[in-house]
This record gives structure tokens, C-alpha cells and sequence, in this order.
């Protein structure tokens, strides 16, 4: 299988961190973990996410490198060509790392104690859709890069199954992060945007965006929580300690080494992403029967 290649922007690194997980005692060379743009900032990310690397790392008893990818589409290429050895990502860049290289998923994220999220079309508010999307045509959209879940693929696939293709549809751009999507509809910068219920819930909690700026108009089925994945190769005892460790936290251990929210994570089955490969063979973007 060929290595997936990737422009420069892919793995922009918010200087990959290096941390001892067990101070003297640990041994071996770094694992190489990473986590995708889930925060406004990298540096927000950093600082939500790394206590639970840590955590792992400590389980393991090895040191520890960070990445925070600039876009989800980043953190399956660097999967997908071992440049990471495990990683925290969305289910479709953990689709598209396995179809291109052999990721596992070795665990699904709870959140406050469900292993399902829904995608979600926001719009501003003073907008009436009665009768979404067919009386939202040529309103401007801004949709996630095209590694999302659920700010590109599921949105894209649903738009399918409704005869849509938003890129004409709709005055149509992609490659947002999440938050900024938010933003700009807070904002009227645009009139739509693609995002996930965790994301603008936490935006509200925080003060980034009030609930009066924005109006849900659509809301996928539940769709599978991200995922703790590996890539390909990596030593079956460090895999089994790596997932041993997800699977033993707790919600206090949760409210402590995990974003706000977060309670603890589920084995991962082969069935877990099945709804997400289905969705992106649709789309022609996976390969597979």
C-alpha cells in the first residue's frame, strides 16, 4: 500500500511536545501521539488533551511526544503513514487511516456517558428555513475540511441522499475548523455552517458564542464517538496497555486527565465505524465493496 501524501499544512506541529510520562522511570523511545484541531487554538488543544496522553503514556511507562494536527484530514495521513503510533481523532479520519494504511480503533470515547454525537447544520438566526434545505438554495455555507466527520462527510452524505450537491446548491467553500464555522455564523459571516452538538455546546459553556447567535435547522442520526486508534505495527503489549488504560478511567479519573464532559471510553468492535465507512464508500472517498 502506497504512503498517503500530504501538503506541508497537514502536520503543522504547535511545537510537538515532549514529556516524560513516568519522570526517571520510563523507558524506551517516545510514543508518538497525537490529537486533532478540537480546540479555537493548538495551544488550546495542548492543554485540553495532554493530561490524558499523559495519563497513557504512564500506563505504558514511556515519555511521550504531541502533535496537534491543523486539520482532521492531517491526523489520518500522519496515522497512515507512521508518523504517529496512536492517536485521539474523529471516526472518519480514523476510516480514512484504515482504508489507507491499517489503523485500528482500539477504543470510543464517552461523552457524558454515550459513545454517540450528532453533526449538526447551524444557521444565523434571524433565518427562517421551514422547510430545510430546499428554501435554503443559494445561501452561503461553510463547511469543515474534508477530513470531518461530521463538518464535511456526513453533511456531504446526507446532502446526497437529499439529490443536493451543496457545492452548487448553495454558494458553497470548505476547510473550517469547527469553532471558526461557529464563529462566522455568530458573526454573519455566513449564513450556514456545518459543526457537532459537543463542539457548539462547549463554545456556549465557554463564552466563545451565546445560544441566542445560532439555530440548529439540522441534526444527523447518532453517529459513533471519536476514536483511540493505532497505527498499524505497533507491539501488541504496548496496544493492550494502551487500551487497558482507556478502558480503566473512570468518571474521576475522566474529570481529571479529560476536556470537560468526557467520562471514560468503550472497546471499539468491528461494527463500531461500520455507518462511517458506509458514508464515505458513498461518497466514493474509501474504497471497499
Amino acid at each position: 500500500m502506497q504512503p498517503v501524501r500530504a501538503p506541508r499544512r497537514a502536520l503543522l506541529l504547535a511545537a510537538p511536545a515532549l514529556a516524560l510520562a513516568t519522570g526517571a522511570g520510563a523507558q524506551g523511545r517516545p510514543l508518538r501521539f497525537a490529537v486533532g484541531p478540537f480546540q479555537p487554538t493548538a495551544g488550546d488543544t495542548r492543554r485540553a488533551y495532554e493530561p490524558f496522553f499523559a495519563h497513557l503514556a504512564a500506563a505504558v511507562g514511556r515519555p511521550f511526544e504531541l502533535t496537534v494536527t491543523t486539520d482532521w484530514a492531517g491526523i489520518a495521513v500522519a496515522l497512515a503513514n507512521d508518523q504517529v503510533d496512536a492517536a485521539w481523532m474523529g471516526p472518519w479520519g480514523y476510516v480514512l487511516a484504515k482504508d489507507r494504511a491499517g489503523a485500528e480503533a482500539l477504543a470510543v470515547v464517552k461523552y457524558q456517558g454515550r459513545p454517540t454525537y450528532h453533526a449538526i447544520i447551524i444557521a444565523r438566526p434571524e433565518l427562517a428555513f421551514p422547510d430545510f434545505p430546499a428554501d435554503a438554495r443559494g445561501r452561503s455555507i461553510s463547511f469543515a475540511d474534508a477530513g470531518s466527520t461530521s463538518g464535511w462527510l456526513i453533511p456531504s452524505y446526507w446532502f446526497r441522499t437529499q439529490g443536493i450537491d451543496p457545492k452548487t446548491f448553495f454558494r458553497y467553500r470548505d476547510g473550517a475548523s469547527h469553532p471558526a464555522n461557529v464563529t462566522a455564523v455568530a458573526n454573519g459571516q455566513v449564513d450556514l455552517a456545518t459543526d457537532y452538538d459537543r463542539n457548539l455546546a462547549a463554545m456556549i459553556a465557554a463564552g466563545r458564542v451565546r445560544e441566542d447567535q445560532v439555530r440548529v435547522v439540522w441534526r444527523s442520526d447518532p453517529l459513533p464517538n471519536d476514536a483511540l486508534a493505532v497505527r498499524r505495527g505497533l507491539e501488541a503489549p504496548v496496544k493492550r496497555a494502551l487500551l487497558d488504560a482507556a478502558l480503566a478511567i473512570g468518571e474521576a479519573t475522566a474529570a481529571r486527565v479529560m476536556p470537560p464532559n468526557y467520562t471514560g471510553w468503550e472497546a471499539a468492535g468491528p461494527e463500531s465505524y461500520a455507518m462511517i465507512e458506509a458514508a464515505g464508500r458513498a461518497l466514493g472517498r474509501i474504497g471497499g465493496g
